[in-house]
């Protein structure tokens, strides 16, 4: 089905996604107060982007002032700012806030790589069993802690929150809480403007110790280190449930290793093209949510052609998605369609595609090798890398590192 092209604003972007999408939505279909969809606002964030301070200040929660997060993430993770643009506009930084910085963009490049490597194999625990408390609560997001119905609270109306947060609530989740882990994941997945599996479950498996065995354990010293109003205003400020360290869970039956962790025996695939692969003459540039940038290789190697991009009706069905993800995603296209032509479908990826000669740049997540090998791209452009995957370790962030410097892109 062939929609209608959104004007651009949140506010029509709002009125767009509730008229063609709103089944498909998770919850009311709203924009984010706080982040805006689009090339242009990722141009101005990166232009506007200031480090001075972030080392020190990236993991502050309360006051919001002083806040040292870039924010760029709901932007790197759509592709419409590429990490090696995001590690280039940090070059003026102060040198330890600069290190810190590339630090966390060669993290979020760890992630993809594991998840291009495991695909949905990530779902399942790395390394380690994850750490469970022997009692469960019964709701592991306790309205009552004022800790984490703030946190809650920012995670379902701004779709954003800072990586020190993410901890707590993970952490509570599982380590504390007992619950499913992939439970919470997909609850960040359905409300993060930045959620992508990649980043998302590297930041669960780790924070749970299932990537490395040691868990992260959330206490009231996080919270009044990094939030202390939260405790003053907390109701259970007196009676705190998270007053001591997390006990130690009992040993428990660790899972075998995935061997892929170890060793990538097709890196090449891994990493997709090096150059634009295909010999056809395409009629029109697929976008994926994964890069939906003007400097997307495909749109930039066929500026005359139109971009195509499919609101995959049957997955959004699956994922209940929240209505501030897909407002993002509407808003991005609306600013891109001022200035090219953008065809937006409501379809089955596949069916609306497979019949077309179309371009595309390749993806590192399962979800586009399956769609791309159906579709039959006429040509598939290479992905902007950071580092370009090797076929070493990727058992921890460390053992990853080490190989990256060989592997430049």
């Amino acid at each position: 089905m062939l929609l209608p092209t959104p004007a651009p604003g949140p506010e029509a972007a709002e009125l767009w996604v509730r008229t063609h999408l709103g089944d498909l939505c998770g919850d009311t279909p709203e924009a984010s107060p706080t982040f805006r969809g689009g090339q242009q606002a990722a141009d101005a964030a990166l232009v506007t982007l200031d480090l001075a301070g972030y080392a020190a200040r990236r993991n502050e929660v309360l006051p919001r002032g002083r806040r040292g997060a870039s924010r760029l993430s709901p932007y790197i993770r759509h592709g419409l700012i590429a990490l090696p643009e995001a590690w280039a506009a940090a070059a003026a930084a102060p040198p330890r806030d600069r290190a810190k910085f590339r630090d966390e963009l060669a993290w979020q490049e760890y992630g993809r790589h594991l998840y291009a490597r495991l695909g949905t194999r990530s779902a399942a625990a790395l390394r380690a069993a994850p750490a469970r408390a022997t009692v469960r609560w019964t709701d592991p997001w306790p309205e009552q802690m004022r800790c984490v119905s703030f946190c809650v609270e920012e995670l379902e109306t701004d779709g954003w929150l800072v990586n020190q947060t993410r901890m707590w609530l993970a952490s509570q989740w599982t380590v504390r809480a007992g619950a499913d882990w992939t439970v919470g994941e997909n609850r960040f997945f359905a409300h993060l403007l930045d959620g992508s599996r990649a980043a998302n479950r590297v930041g669960w498996q780790w924070t749970i110790g299932a990537g490395t065995g040691k868990p992260y354990g959330f206490s009231r010293w996080q919270v009044r280190k990094r939030a202390p109003q939260l405790c003053r205003e907390c109701p259970l400020s007196f009676d705190c449930p998270i007053e001591d360290w997390p006990a130690s869970p009992p040993p428990t039956e660790q899972p075998e290793p995935e061997p892929l962790l170890r060793h990538d025996p097709d890196p090449e695939s891994t990493g997709g093209p090096r150059s634009p692969a295909g010999h056809g003459r395409p009629e029109a540039v697929w976008l994926t949510a994964e890069s939906l940038g003007d400097a997307d290789p495909a749109l930039a190697a066929h500026p005359d052609l139109p971009a195509v991009f499919v609101f995959d009706a049957p997955l959004l069905a699956r994922l209940r998605l929240s209505g501030k993800r897909l407002v993002f995603l509407t808003e991005t296209l609306a600013d891109l369609a001022t200035r090219r032509e953008v065809a937006i479908h409501r379809d089955d990826v596949v069916q609306q595609l497979r019949e077309r000669d179309v371009a595309v740049t390749f993806a590192p997540v399962p979800g586009f090798r399956s769609r791309a090998a159906a579709v039959g791209p006429s040509t598939v452009h290479p992905w902007r890398w950071l580092f370009r995957p090797h076929g070493g370790p990727v058992s921890s962030y460390t053992a990853w590192r080490k190989k990256t410097a060989a592997h430049p892109c």
